[in-house]
């Protein structure tokens, strides 16, 4: 079957516009636009039906035209309007209105690049489906991927920013059976290292227990089990300078909550989430987030990343040190705690999970390494000092706790004597 032979079957459907009627045959031929190859059809056509017309004095075919094709109506010699067309609805008479909804939407939005999305309706689904029936599939292209590139065309005209069809900073989407525009802006990503030189506070924002989050009696209706975290300190000043809605926020492991975060700093994104603007000084930003969080936090390092950022530093192996305060329930000699901790140099520990934490992780074994463990200092009250350079994912609590015969082997166990973490801070963070 041929062209013409496949675009008068379509026509028996009923009345088409020249976009719909064109875009069956997309892949057919460059340079023309669908609306180009629908209007050289229809003309083909029309002259081929006056000429059957002139001919046979069968007038059928300018008939089944003339409800959408001028030209046919002419031939005929009748005068009225195109009829809807019955697969889009006349959708493509709407292209500068969602155009200039769109630019409307976007003036107060700071962005560099755009895409367009279209969210088709049931019924034009099932309309175009109808007609994939009658013509095949080969050269068509989808309703909603013609809307894009004409919407977006008229769009980048009027507001001089590309498309990207990647990574845009912003989508808009036509949600047709709504006939209403909706936007996302992309988040933008900040990466960079924070110190913590409070304890008892927690990376991330903690819901109360008890409620979940609602607010209750417990946590005097705030719904926050903790009132600070490392990621509410940074929160403020980011949405402010970007004028997002929230911020998530993704760290490079965590300490635990009674630890501090010293040295470099641990690494992290923060994502503004649907930002307003995407630029800002990121040297006035780290001054303002460290100035609000009082001597709690410290950030440093602030640069623009890209989403990838944020897999890369939760798969990324991290090697970290730890500063430790160490009590024993008898004492130790001098001698003996350095004898034990040499044994713990340069060797796997094997950690089954933790009892603190196996209620949220997997009860398994983990094979871990201790690169160094050294004694700084053991006091005359019994305290000792002990920093450990470590493979990420060591429990270095229980390193020196041996939990109960869960880590092998542990301080505790070469000593004879049970050991227990004090205090405990995070020197170096190195990815």
């Amino acid at each position: 079957m041929d062209v013409l032979d496949i675009s008068k079957k379509i026509l028996h459907e009923g009345p088409i516009c020249d976009n719909c009627l064109g875009r069956q045959f997309a892949k057919l031929s460059t340079g023309l636009s669908n609306r180009e190859r629908g209007q050289s059809l229809k003309l083909a056509l029309v002259l081929e039906g006056d000429r059957i017309y002139k001919a046979e004095k069968d007038d059928s075919l300018l008939k089944e035209l003339a409800p959408c094709s001028a030209f046919a109506r002419k031939a005929l010699g009748t005068e009225s309007e195109d009829e809807q067309c019955w697969v889009c609805l006349d959708q493509f008479k709407k292209l500068d209105e969602w155009a200039d909804e769109a630019v409307k939407a976007l003036e107060w939005l700071e962005y560099s690049t755009f895409l367009v999305g279209t969210k088709v309706s049931g019924l034009l689904s099932e309309n175009e489906e109808m007609l994939w029936a009658e013509a095949g599939t080969a050269y068509a292209e989808q309703l909603k991927t013609e809307l894009n590139r004409e919407v977006g065309k008229r769009i980048a005209e009027k507001v001089q920013k590309d498309v990207d069809f990647e990574n845009p900073d912003i989508t808009i989407t036509l949600d047709l059976a709504k006939n209403k525009l909706d936007l996302q802006l992309r988040s933008v990503y900040i990466l960079g290292r924070y110190r913590k030189f409070l304890r008892g506070i927690p990376q991330t924002r903690w819901p109360c227990r008890k409620c979940k989050g609602k607010g209750c009696e417990r946590c005097n209706f705030t719904g926050k089990q903790y009132q600070e975290s490392v990621d509410e300190l940074i929160k403020g000043p980011v949405i402010e300078a970007f004028q997002a809605i929230d911020t998530a926020f993704h760290g490079s492991g965590r300490e635990d909550i009674d630890a501090l975060m010293l040295g470099s700093g641990r690494p992290f994104v923060v994502e503004a989430k649907s930002p307003v603007k995407r630029s800002t000084d990121l040297e006035k930003l780290m001054q303002n987030i460290n100035e609000k969080a009082a001597g709690k936090v410290e950030v440093r390092e602030l640069s623009f990343t890209g989403k990838d950022m944020i897999e890369t530093l939760k798969s990324s192996k991290a090697d970290k040190t730890y500063k430790l305060k160490v009590t024993f329930k008898e004492p130790v000699s001098e001698e003996k705690l350095k004898s034990s901790l040499e044994a713990l140099n340069d060797i796997e520990i094997s950690q089954q999970t933790p009892k603190r934490v196996v209620h949220r992780r997997a009860d398994l074994v983990r094979k871990r390494h201790v690169h160094s463990i050294r004694l700084d200092e053991l006091t005359d009250e019994g305290y000792a000092y002990i920093t450990v350079n470590c493979e990420g994912g060591l429990y270095v609590k229980e390193l020196i706790s041996g939990d109960e015969g869960r880590t092998n082997p542990s301080l505790s166990g070469l000593l004879g004597v049970p050991a227990l973490v004090e205090d405990l801070d995070v020197v170096n963070v190195d990815i």
